[in-house]
């Protein structure tokens, strides 16, 4: 159907339809479908451009087995897991398929003559041949042994899938995967104690799935797949970490709603109801016009050609003069469906008018090369008829069929010859000539007769009728399809009202006759050898049907994949007689093969108990205890008769989480080109725009809203409905907060108000407010086509991150929800209050015995054997003291201290561009390029040949994508820096291909350079020579090295596996102990699915080198097993972040990042305790680390870059030593220190920073002779840096720090680096007399470092108050050296300066500086405040205004505000 054309289309059509999700935002599913073939594709032959590549059989099967295990786990489906695979299909789709397997060998075999042609030598190994993934191969029959395998093993050892009733279709059960999933779902809703509100998950995206979504009429229906990507047919990349694959979640429950609002202008014009349900049938039927696997396309009817609005637009044009709808549950209404056509067939005519037009203008212009070979065949034909008119008119062509008179119902269609004489006469002519031109050169017919142009209406309204049968209904015969290549123009499907549509059910084909009906000889080594003849045998009488040469048309499309295959159809009475004589030399294994079964399904019983064996013991253990009860189903079990009743989707007023409805919000609707981005490019088409109305209510009051929401829970982000607890209300310059201790969550529900504190924002503060509202109303406006109109109020939000179990005082346990620590800024327009939401998380444990009962597995959150995993033991004893009796597993921890502390003797050094430049006597310019991309084009400057372009750079950096290769390249802030590798790799180039870079470095402005340019000798061959490179660079290392994002820290290779090598001597100890303990429940942590997304310990802070345990249940890293942090990669939500993890042990499904074959993963942090964090908690923080984790932008004011932490530093230390791993660290100021701690935020993860430069100029100024001429920013700009108010300390500092701002613009050509605006959330408003060190909370930071800091700033005497500004030095002082008294006494003035220390004069007040904001902390009652401001143009106005334009007003009395009324909460059920 052009799947990736629709997909896209309706993305766009429909900006907010395909969620874009990771794995934690997946909503509850009761029932999950799998369509096995795409599944099975993609582990087998991800890449078939790639002609080396080869796989094994066993690691095919490994990698289903991962791939079925990460999607069951991310949907973690309640009742139903259906594993569908492609069995014997409809002779519909045979020809489909049967073409699709002669263009893929074809294909293939190309590839690998042009590869062999170029010199390549290709793997021994026999290739694998993607045809085997056919019904009744002996793949597929291992296949299926296999999946039994798999199944029999998760139901009996995974405790997620016991309560699962899982399906497997396999092959031999005949029927497409998909279909038989649909049969299965139709039978379901049949039965009378169906669940209306049952959630489907589909997993595939194929145009045909979305179709057959909608034909069920749930409302709760989704499909999944990996993000698609478009702009070019690329080898989509095999899945491997569920955590960083981005997922698209295609919700069919807006998708009904988009339509409903498509069609909506209909309401009124109708004279019948109108039902959404009815109207969705017929979006269904109509998208079958535009092509499917079974009829071809309508003649120029492309969905890239605006095909589809054309359709909606002759629907509702026809539909009100029309009686009824057009499908009527699967069965065509013939009257009014010809009625539609007739209306839409004035699209051929107008079609022509424009080729017709087009063609005259090309004509003289270039001659008789039409665009059209149709057409142009038409119109030179109809030229030299011209003479002839009258014999034309009396041409066998039947004008009754191809003129424009009235129809038989009465439908007026244009009639051309009437109208205005000969140039209309010419037009019908050439229209008429022009069909018959495609019917004969398509389907080589001799003469169009008005009997050839009655069946070809037939046979195409038939293939219409047969698939709504096989969508609404089933297959109702497995042996019609349709016989052409080529559908008929619209204008010739006519008088269709009275045709009678009958089907013969017959028999579906045995999987050998299958083969041989869709095989081609190249993959004949698939069927039994008594068959293989009949493909090859000159003697076979059915040789014609597998030639080795055919033609493909592409008939009006874009892509060869999309082109028509032009072989012959199989004969089924031929092909049945040919086999015949040879059935009976099948041994018994092929006809074991050759049959038919029913599904299975599998359910855990545990009163069952017996042995498995492996079908590949060598790969796939045997299992002694199997737990399975295996049920046949009949293959007609889930029959549903044609007048099955069908049911209404249940619409109640319950939202159901993770299903956004259109809903809960008023706006309005219209479509236009918005350019909204769908897919990381700009919307070609028109977009479905909503736009939200004003409220009737006015504008509203930033306290009343904060008396409504603050403290409380409300669902976010529109349409795609999130739950958040609001923690504070903006006008932009009113800000209400929750006063709380750090790290408390609560909900504030009754009528009991919420701890508050009311601060006026600071100028600075009201810029940040306005930018964020400009920041989400681009947000919703290009990425949801959602116009949100002005902005009064800002919430700021923790979104829901999971749910956790809790021990109360009296010992009862309850579900408590765990909210992000990040902080989000929301609109309030946007947000939905007071909504009944179903929730199914409820409470399955209320005692401690139920939360521990003995044999559980726990892992220890406090110390001492922090992260310890162990078993719950007997506590009957102690439980009612409120503690549980563990004994824990203590293993030996390697001892990494001293890798940590030499790690520079292992880790890459990387150079500037200009230095390897130096060291190769090449300019930096050539470095820069040919470490990117380089492309050499076919023939030269001035005369290129074609637009083939090969790429011959080194490929080791990618600006856009922000990816770099680790060991090769890396990326500062200001540049890109090489590794001696890299080096290397650009010397070996200069002495093989000197004269490509001679030549570019001779035009370095151009983008493309060209092979006869760089070899000009006629003796020379271009080809060859790029041949050349290009297989020199695929047989180089560092082709199969795979890139990483810039903002990941790692540690490389060298140094992971000195890590391995202390894992290995650890090991050999064999020293783990084990203790018994008595423990209280808070300091255990449970792996539980109710508690997945929960942060197990949220203190913890991630830093590399850190050792941790997997603390995952049903994960594919082993519960317990312990691994090394060797990387960090940060994200925008604190859910997103992903550690790398090298792990002790190999396990199936591991990866290999940097690290032996097998033992890395990449996890967030809700699937980690921290070990060494433990060790850092209980040794007072001074145990040995490497890498401070970047601060999340939520709480780091203004994003500090390169924020990575050094060896032993104090953690208020202001600097951070420099020597780390990879040279990634460079000196920093720390604003906020230790907040927020496992929350790294890719804005603060940018390596590299200019503070490194700007330290070291004050360190050697201090080491020569007078005092810094360049101090760094920081100290010029601390207040930014820490998010101070208006009246913070920080801003005389700034004052008296801007003397040296002069001196350093002068010595410096670099530009200062300038701090960026934090997300929201990030605001925190100083009360009056609240001094700037309350900003880091004591408990955030071990208490040992606190107290020595707390002594060193006593000692120094740091006062509260800014200090006068130092004297100047005076002008032309000497520059002699200093003797170490003077040296010692101007280091002395330095620091002070530095440190603010008090001197002997008293500070003047700031006239500059506004007092600071007036805050009030309330606990009861806040009246109502007077006087208030809103945002408006004046406030605009003024945070526009220059800074010191005016000084600061003293503002109004604090605003009070009443007690907060009780709205009512969402209710959960």
């Amino acid at each position: 159907m052009g799947v990736p054309k629709f997909y896209r289309w309706i993305s766009e059509r429909y900006p907010c339809l395909s969620e874009v999700v990771k794995e934690h935002q997946i909503p509850e599913f009761d029932n999950l479908y799998l369509d096995m073939n795409g599944i099975i594709h993609q582990c087998s032959h991800p890449n078939d451009e790639d002609v080396h590549f080869r796989i094994s059989e066993e690691k095919i099967f490994a990698d289903i087995f991962h791939y079925l295990e990460v999607l069951f786990r991310i949907i973690k489906p309640r009742k139903v897991f259906f594993m569908a695979v492609d069995g014997v299909a409809p002779r519909a789709k045979m020809n489909q398929q049967r073409g699709r397997r002669f263009r893929s060998a074809k294909e293939a075999e190309d590839k690998i003559k042009k590869a062999l042609e170029k010199g390549e030598v290709l793997p021994t190994e026999a290739r694998f041949d993607s045809n085997c993934i056919t019904p009744g191969t002996e793949f597929m029959a291992r296949l299926q042994e296999q999946l039994k395998y798999f199944v029999h093993n998760k139901v009996s050892t995974d405790k997620s899938w016991h309560g699962v009733s899982v399906y497997l279709s396999g092959h031999e059960t005949p029927g497409e995967g998909e279909h038989k999933i649909m049969e299965f779902i139709r039978s379901e809703n049949t039965k009378p104690g169906h669940d209306p509100n049952t959630r489907h998950c589909l997993y595939g995206l194929d145009a045909d799935l979305i179709i057959l979504g909608l034909t069920s009429h749930e409302p709760h229906f989704s499909l999944l797949r990996e993000e698609v990507r478009f702009g070019g047919r690329k080898a989509q990349k095999r899945i491997t970490a569920p955590e960083e694959t981005t997922f698209h979640l295609l919700h069919l429950s807006l998708m009904r709603e988009y339509i409903d609002y498509e069609f909506s202008e209909l309401k009124n014009k109708i004279s019948f109801e109108y039902d959404l349900e009815r109207i969705i049938d017929d979006w269904i039927l109509m998208g079958f016009l535009v092509g499917n696997d079974f009829i071809p396309h309508l003649p120029h009817l492309h969905i890239n050609h605006d095909a589809l609005p054309l359709l909606y637009r002759t629907y509702i044009s026809v539909l009100p003069s029309l009686r009824g709808y057009l499908n009527e549950n699967g069965n065509l209404n013939l009257a009014n469906f010809q009625k539609y056509l007739g209306k839409l067939s004035e699209f051929d005519r107008e079609h022509f008018n424009e080729v017709f037009v087009d063609l005259k203008w090309f004509e003289s212009k270039v001659g008789n090369k039409y665009l059209n070979e149709a057409a142009g065949l038409a119109a030179e034909e109809a030229r030299a008829l011209q003479g002839r008119r009258n014999k034309v008119l009396g041409d066998s062509l039947s004008l009754a069929a191809l003129d424009g008179a009235e129809d038989s119902d009465g439908l007026p269609v244009r009639d051309c010859m009437e109208e205005d004489g000969e140039d209309d006469d010419i037009f019908e002519t050439e229209f008429r000539q022009y069909k018959r031109s495609y019917y004969m050169t398509k389907m080589g017919v001799e003469v169009v007769s008005d009997e050839f142009l009655a069946g070809q209406a037939l046979c195409y309204v038939e293939g219409i009728q047969w698939i709504l049968h096989y969508y609404y209904h089933g297959v109702q015969s497995w042996s019609w399809y349709y016989p052409y290549h080529y559908a008929p123009f619209l204008s010739d499907v006519r008088n269709i009202a009275g045709l009678t549509l009958q089907f013969n059910l017959a028999k579906p084909f045995m999987p050998f006759q299958q083969l041989l009906g869709v095989l081609p000889s190249a993959s004949k080594d698939l069927l039994p050898q008594c068959y293989q003849h009949l493909m090859t045998g000159e003697g076979s009488p059915i040789i014609e049907y597998y030639p080795l040469d055919f033609k493909t048309d592409l008939n009006g499309k874009q892509q060869e994949w999309e082109a028509v295959v032009l072989i012959p159809f199989i004969d089924e009475t031929r092909l049945l007689a040919a086999m015949d004589p040879y059935t009976d030399m099948m041994s018994p294994a092929e006809k074991a093969r050759n049959r038919h079964t029913e599904c299975a399904l599998y359910r855990y019983d545990h009163d069952l108990d017996y042995s498995y064996s492996s079908p590949l013991p060598e790969l796939f253990p045997n299992f002694l205890h199997c737990h399975v009860r295996q049920t046949p189903i009949p293959m007609d079990a889930w029959h549903v008769p044609l007048d099955g009743a069908a049911k209404r989707p249940h619409t109640g007023l319950l939202y159901f989480c993770g299903f956004p409805t259109l809903k809960h919000i008023k706006h309005t609707f219209c479509k236009k080109k918005a350019g909204v981005v769908v897919f990381q490019q700009s919307s070609r088409g028109e977009n479905t725009i909503l736009e939200i109305k004003h409220s009737q209510e006015g504008e509203p009051e930033c306290d009343d809203v904060a008396s409504q929401v603050l403290g409380r829970s409300v669902f976010v982000n529109w349409p795609h409905l999130e739950e958040a607890r609001i923690v504070a209300v903006s006008d932009g310059e009113t800000k209400f907060s929750l006063e709380e201790a750090p790290g408390t969550q609560a909900l504030y529900l009754g009528h009991t108000p919420p701890p508050t504190k009311v601060a006026y924002l600071s100028d600075k503060e009201q810029k940040d407010w306005l930018k964020e509202v400009q920041t989400f109303t681009e947000h919703f406006s290009k990425r949801k086509g959602i116009i949100i109109n002005e902005t009064a109020v800002v919430l700021y939000g923790q979104l829901l991150t999971g749910r956790k179990y809790v021990v109360g005082h009296s010992g009862q346990v309850h579900l408590e929800k765990q909210w992000a620590k990040q902080v989000l800024p929301l609109p309030y327009q946007t947000v939905v209050k007071d909504i009944m939401a179903f929730d199914s998380a409820f409470s399955r444990f209320r005692t401690l015995e139920e939360l521990f009962p003995p044999a559980t597995t726990v892992f220890m959150v406090g110390n001492p054997y922090y992260g310890a995993m162990g078993e719950v033991q007997e506590s009957g004893d102690v439980i009612n003291e409120g503690r549980i009796r563990v004994v824990f597993t203590v293993p030996c921890e390697p001892q990494l201290d001293a890798l940590i502390q030499n790690q520079h003797k292992y880790s890459v050094k990387y150079s500037p561009g200009y230095v390897l430049a130096s060291r190769l006597g090449v300019t930096s310019y050539l470095v820069s390029r040919f470490s990117g991309s380089v492309f050499i084009g076919r023939g030269s400057k001035r005369n290129p040949h074609g637009e083939q372009k090969a790429n011959v750079g080194l490929n080791l950096k990618f600006n856009k994508k922000n990816e770099e290769v680790p060991g090769y390249t890396k990326r500062t802030e200001r540049e890109w820096l090489y590794s001696a590798a890299v080096e290397e790799l650009l010397a070996e180039y200069l002495e093989r291909f000197s004269e490509v870079l001679d030549l570019v470095s001779r035009n370095s402005h151009d983008d493309v350079f060209y092979e006869d340019d760089i070899w000009p000798g006629e003796d020379e061959n271009g080809a060859e020579k790029v041949q050349q490179i290009t297989s020199w660079l695929k047989t180089h290392p560092v082709s199969s090295i795979s890139r990483t994002s810039c903002d990941l820290q790692i540690l490389d290779a060298a140094i992971v596996e000195k890590i391995e090598e202390e894992l290995e001597k650890s090991k050999l100890k064999k020293s783990s102990k084990k203790v018994r303990v008595t423990v209280k429940p808070h300091l255990l942590f449970r792996p539980l699915e109710q508690q997945h997304g929960v942060v197990p310990d949220p203190d913890a802070e991630y830093r590399l080198f850190d050792r941790v345990v997997n603390v995952r249940e049903s994960f594919t890293v082993p519960l317990g097993l312990r691994g090394t942090i060797i990387g960090i990669k940060g994200a925008d939500r604190e859910a997103e972040v992903l550690y790398e993890v090298v792990f002790d042990e190999e396990f199936a499904g591991g990866l290999t990042i940097r690290c032996s074959a097998g033992r890395g993963y990449r996890l967030p942090p809700c699937a980690l305790i921290n070990l060494t964090h433990g060790s850092r908690q209980e040794f007072g923080g001074h145990k040995l680390t490497a890498i401070v984790k970047p601060q999340p932008a939520s709480f780091a004011q203004h994003g500090q870059k390169g924020q990575l932490g050094g060896l032993n530093h104090s953690p208020r230390s202001p600097f951070i030593p420099t020597q780390q791993q990879n040279g990634r660290q460079g000196f920093n100021l720390r604003a906020e220190t230790q907040t927020n701690r496992n929350l790294p935020h890719k804005k603060n993860m940018q390596k590299g920073s200019c503070t490194d430069e700007e330290f070291s100029n004050v360190w050697q100024s201090l080491q020569g002779s007078g005092m810094p001429q360049i101090p760094p920013a920081q100290w010029q700009n601390n207040a930014g840096k820490g998010g101070w108010g208006t009246g913070s300390p920080g801003q005389k500092r700034d004052q008296d720090g801007q003397q040296y701002q002069e001196q350093a613009k002068s010595h410096r050509s670099d530009p200062q680096p300038h701090s960026k605006p934090s997300p929201a959330g990030s605001i925190r408003v100083l009360k009056r007399n609240e001094d700037f060190s309350s900003l880091f909370p004591s408990e955030n930071t071990p208490s040992k470092s606190n107290s020595e800091f707390e002594e060193l700033m006593a000692n120094l005497k740091i006062s509260k108050t800014s200090p006068a500004p130092p004297p100047q030095p005076k002008e032309g002082a000497s520059t002699e050296p200093l003797s170490p008294q003077s040296f010692a006494m101007k280091g002395t003035l330095m620091l002070k300066e530095m440190l603010k220390i008090d001197g002997s004069g008293t500070p003047g007040p700031n006239p500059d500086s506004a007092p600071p904001a007036a805050t009030q902390n309330s606990s009861g009652s806040i009246g109502q405040h007077h006087g208030r401001r809103k945002p408006s143009k004046k406030l605009a106005a003024r945070i526009n205004k220059p800074q010191g334009e005016s000084p600061g007003q003293p503002l109004p009395p604090p605003p009070v505000c009443p007690p907060p009324s009780a709205p009512h909460p969402h209710r959960g059920l």
